[in-house]
């Protein structure tokens, strides 16, 4: 019979193979074949497209454009000091990383996409410096309505319900989206689309809006593109509903879908998201955007990056602007045509995807580079930090809950209740985008120690709670003892029942740290420097890039390479705890043992 710590060990060192393995590169394959598949770089002319044939007739007319402005202020007449930015000088801006290649990070880390250089452009022409942080598309706009961000960066479709949170420059782009599907579907097109199907879209986006307001159904929501697309090709979802461009993006040779409709996005531009309030940004932006299109870097940025026929009636900048100089992408887009439809032949097996999506090595490789230099040292200090101090306010906390004074007893119960009855997520947000306004003069606008805060007093409640039931689980002949022999009750809680509550709840201690380690990737939500990123960010980006969830499966690998060991130091000490050390008593140390043999 097999014992069970020796079935644990084969399993720990299993998973350690297998962590090792990757780093070696082990299962072959070389980087070019990874380069090849770099979502977040800029395509060229090469992957040029034309306006879709398949057009959803009814809803492609273009909205009455009430927003764009009649003209803009000359760039030497704005005041770059009246720009009410956050830094002065400094233009912050949050942006997504999972939205090639309009919005993404590239293999070595930097922000970038079509929306994020043409914002660079535009900065640099009002000589400002730029700095991007990453976050949650369904955070952004509340960030930038709070001045979090001095500007929103994610190919944001402006409506008039989003007015109501935010202001919004000229447009840069326009937005189709598409309605992708797997190869053989019954749909053909949205109007297909009913109660009973499954339509995946990404929570917040303007399909998003589309889908509820619009067509009037309830469809599933998914955080991010790339893991809406890998539901579709597995089945678990019906359609999927994406802008036009992750939508081509998205889809392999090989892979068993396709697009069968397009139509317009609602109000048909795209526009960059600055605080209402903040009218003189949203004109230096204005103007920042017309100077632009006016030296051609808008039609080169554009060609690079999303090069596709202009729909008819509409171009970027304001009405006096004038119309971008581009190459013919319909004609450049014709020889692809067939070739596109060939390459829809060769499918993939379902078991094949499976492995191409989850278990592809080169992506395994490449990914740990970037995990152990900026993913583990992140989540480690987030974790250890937020842990030490949660420990400390836990412990007050808990002492509070069993106070005698019920002015201690009152607060420490509600604030348990409040904060473990939230979800973490809510948490972090509130600190965040609640207390980080207040505290920007000390922490330079940068919500990382306010998201390690945040996690901290989310776990001093559960902390608190595990300390007070260890407290009250001491016989209470303890502390009656401790007080007949002369101590004060306060003596004898620290001396005698406090350490013996806390001895016995050390496996429950070390449970809180190990979920400490996981809720440390919804920091994200507050939006952090390239550099910040902790593990699952970091998988993220990468899984960004390549349209592969190889990447977070990676990243999972060293979640279980830290949490495996931990839960095996639980168990340990639970045990050592429950049993104490084994009795020596009867073995004679080698001195002892020598004498006895001289005596016989």
């Amino acid at each position: 019979m097999v014992r069970p710590h020796v079935v644990k060990s084969r399993v720990l060192v299993a998973l350690l193979a297998l962590l090792a393995l990757t780093l070696t590169g082990c299962g072959g394959g070389d980087d070019s074949a990874t380069s090849a598949t770099d979502l977040c770089a800029p395509p060229g002319v090469g992957s040029s497209s034309a306006v879709p044939t398949n057009l959803d007739a009814a809803a492609a007319a273009a909205a009455e454009d009430r927003y764009t402005t009649p003209s803009t202020k000359p760039l030497d007449q704005i005041d770059v000091g009246a720009l009410g930015l956050a830094t002065p000088g400094k233009l912050s801006v949050g942006t997504l990383s999972d939205a090639p290649p309009s919005i993404c990070v590239d293999s070595s880390g930097t922000f970038t996409g079509y929306d994020n250089e043409l914002l660079k452009a535009v900065a640099a022409k009002l000589g400002l410096e730029i700095e991007f942080s990453g976050t949650e598309f369904a955070g952004l706009l509340s960030q930038v309505a709070t001045n979090r961000f001095d500007v929103g960066s994610s190919s944001i479709t402006t409506t008039d319900e989003r007015r109501k949170t935010v202001g919004f420059t000229n447009g840069y782009d326009f937005g189709y989206f598409s309605l992708v599907v797997p190869n053989g579907s019954a749909i053909h097109g949205f109007s297909d689309l009913n109660a009973g199907t499954r339509i995946g879209v990404v929570q917040g986006t303007v399909q998003d809006d589309y889908v509820v307001n619009t067509l009037k159904l309830d469809p599933v929501k998914f955080p991010d593109y790339n893991t809406a697309y890998a539901n579709l090709k597995t089945g678990q979802i019906d359609a999927w509903v994406a802008p036009s461009q992750q939508a081509e993006g998205a889809i392999k040779p090989g892979d068993p879908t396709s697009i069968v409709q397009n139509t317009f996005s609602l109000n048909n531009f795209v526009g960059w998201a600055v605080n209402k309030d903040n009218q003189p940004l949203i004109d230096a932006l204005n103007s920042g955007l017309d100077a632009v299109i006016a030296d051609g870097t808008w039609a080169s940025l554009y060609s690079d990056w999303v090069p596709r026929e202009l729909p008819e009636g509409w171009k970027p900048g304001s009405k006096a602007a004038p119309a971008p100089e581009l190459p013919d992408f319909a004609a450049l887009a014709k020889p692809e045509a067939a070739g596109s439809e060939q390459s829809q032949t060769a499918q993939q097996s379902t078991l094949a995807q499976l492995g191409a999506t989850f278990f592809d090595w080169d992506l395994y490789r490449k990914a740990i580079p970037d995990l152990l230099k900026t993913g583990l040292p992140n989540t480690v200090i987030l974790a250890v930090t937020s842990g030490v101090i949660g420990t400390v306010a836990g412990m007050l906390l808990a002492v509070a809950g069993i106070s005698r004074t019920r002015w201690l007893r009152w607060p420490a119960r509600v604030y348990t209740d409040v904060f473990r009855g939230l979800p973490a997520v809510v948490i972090i947000l509130i600190i965040g985008l609640g207390v980080g306004p207040v505290v920007k003069g000390l922490t330079g606008n940068n919500p990382y120690w306010l998201g390690a805060a945040a996690l901290a007093l989310l776990a001093a409640a559960y902390i608190g709670e595990i300390f007070r039931s260890g407290i009250q689980s001491v016989e209470p002949g303890q502390l009656e003892a401790a007080r007949a022999i002369g101590f004060s009750y306060r003596r004898a809680m620290t001396l005698v029942v406090i350490p013996q509550g806390v001895r016995r709840v050390l496996p429950a201690l070390m449970n809180q740290f190990i979920s400490l380690i996981k809720d440390s990737s919804l920091i994200y939500f507050l939006g952090l420097l390239a550099t910040q990123r902790e593990l699952f960010a970091v998988g993220r980006d990468l899984n960004a890039q390549t349209g592969n969830l190889s990447p977070l499966v990676a990243a999972g690998l060293f979640y279980l390479a830290l949490t495996i060991p931990l839960t095996h130091l639980v168990n340990y000490i639970d045990r050592r705890l429950r049993t104490g050390r084994a009795d020596t008593s009867g073995t004679l140390d080698p001195l002892e043992q020598a004498i006895v043999v001289e005596r016989g």
